[in-house]
Formats: structure tokens, sequence, C-alpha cells
């Protein structure tokens, strides 16, 4: 699922781009030849515009608008997911968006937190041995490049309560919704 070859940010060489649709809208796909390296909701004209100029100035590169090659897997599995017939991703994943602590945290999630389950932001600290940086975890899921495919919907308040996210909280419950986590919402 992985791309653990040694990355810069100016190897990217050609990055892929499409905007798909999804069951909670337009998303923005990006991928290299080391794998799917960006997703991005609620992906509309202004969005999509704003997010390819941070790829372009993040990875460098030549931006090619496709919804083949580098990127027909991972928007294959998107469907299937969307439409509740996969329930783990099997794609490349390109990680030189996330470094250092926030990559650790991400690849414990995306290996660690099966679908249909969910992980405290304190419980997820543990399992990366920092037992005390709950908040650095939640930033590491407001850093995630890769939602959805590395689940940080997946991750609640120990308290019960939902958590932020940054594709917002209706974007979340749908998530965990599709996901049998919560109830289907009723409207």
């Amino acid at each position: 699922m992985d791309s653990d070859e040694p990355e810069t940010a100016q190897e990217a060489g050609r990055v892929e781009w499409a905007v798909v649709a999804s069951g909670i809208g337009p998303l923005l796909l990006a991928a290299t030849d080391r794998g799917l390296v960006s997703v991005v909701f609620h992906a509309d004209e202004r969005v999509r515009d704003r997010a390819l100029e941070r790829l372009a100035g993040a990875l460098g590169g030549e931006l090619v608008e496709r919804a083949s090659g580098l990127l027909a897997e991972p928007v294959r599995q998107l469907a299937a997911y969307f439409d509740g017939r996969l329930r783990s991703f099997d794609v490349k994943l390109d990680w030189t968006l996330v470094t250092g602590f926030n990559r650790q945290v991400l690849r414990e999630l995306a290996d660690g937190v099966p679908y249909g389950t969910v992980v405290g932001y304190g419980d997820l600290a543990r399992r990366v041995g920092q037992p005390a940086a709950a908040q650095a975890v939640g930033a590491a899921m407001g850093a995630n490049p890769l939602p959805v495919v590395v689940p940080c919907h997946r991750v609640v308040e120990s308290d019960g309560g939902i958590g932020g996210f940054g594709g917002g909280l209706e974007t979340k419950r749908r998530l965990l919704a599709l996901e049998g986590v919560l109830p289907e919402p009723l409207f």
C-alpha cells in the first residue's frame, strides 16, 4: 500500500490529477509514479484550482489532467468503497506531502484502524509511542493529504464525540455511516 522509496518533493515528475464524483461530493485525486499523493474534498472549481496550485508548489513537476494511468486504480477503488463493495484500500501511496510524527501517525491509522471501527486521538497517540500527544494526533489528522484512503474520519474523541474533520462534520458523519459506525442520516 505504500511507497517506501526515499522521497523528495522535487522528484515528483509528472503529477496526474482528476476530479471524480463520490458519495460525499467531488474529490480531487492526484498521483505521482510513486502512488496516490493527494485527495481533496469538495473539489469545486475554486477548491480544485487552489489545491492544484499547492500541489505544483509542493511537488514540482508537470500537472496533467487524466483519470487513467496513475489514477485508474485509485478511482476504481474509491468508486467501489462508496458503493459499499470495498472495505480496505490496496493502492500505492506517495507519502511525500507528510513527514515525521504526522507520517508515523497516518501510517498507523492506515494500517491499524480497519473499516467500520474507530479509534480515539489518545489511543492513536499511544499506538505510536507518544501517549501525551493526543492534540498532535489531531493536528496530524488535519494535515492528512490522503483522507478517505488514509481514514482520518475514523478518529474520534474519547468521550464519544465525533471530533473535528477537515472535510466538514457532515462529511465525517456520512463516511462513518457508510462504514456502519453511525446510523444513516434521516435527511
